[in-house]
């Protein structure tokens, strides 16, 4: 019973979560993982990356640790936050693998390498970040393991 409980109160503080981020979004816009495929880097951080890192980008312990882009000198390095999008790091996500639950919570957000690069200009030039080099959806696609890139036809 105690399981249930803990469950519940689980599923509501999600809820909750979820409810906010959308009062809050900038947009009033609910992303699902079929509308999300048409999202710009503001749209993806508003809507995905501030739930863990805050609105502000200045992050937040509590439940967990997650770190402050604002003014993150790691930031420096855009092929540095596309490994972490891409492979996760420590409770960050991974945001390519395939999702394995079908209801589009964690796991279950897919980004194209063109998203992942506009979110990671998107943060390195707000939230007083000044970073001037960008990076491309070929610089990411360049990242993938060689085992996950499409094989060509023979």
């Amino acid at each position: 019973m105690k399981s249930l409980c803990a469950r519940l109160l689980g599923a509501a503080c999600l809820f909750g979560c979820i409810s906010a981020a959308y009062a809050q979004s900038s947009d009033s816009v609910l992303y699902t993982r079929d509308t999300l495929k048409n999202a710009n880097g503001e749209a993806i951080f508003h809507n995905i990356c501030q739930g863990c890192h805050m609105p502000d980008a200045k992050g937040a312990t509590g439940a967990g640790t997650y770190p402050a882009l604002a003014g993150n000198p790691k930031l420096v390095s855009a092929p540095y936050m596309a490994a972490v999008i891409l492979f996760g790091r420590h409770d960050m996500p991974s945001f390519v693998t395939k999702p394995t639950r079908g209801d589009g919570f964690a796991g279950g957000v897919m980004l194209t390498d063109a998203q992942i690069a506009d979110v990671i200009n998107y943060v390195r030039t707000h939230f007083g970040n000044h970073y001037t080099d960008s990076i491309t959806a070929d610089d990411i696609k360049a990242m993938h393991p060689q085992d996950a890139q499409p094989k060509p036809k023979s």
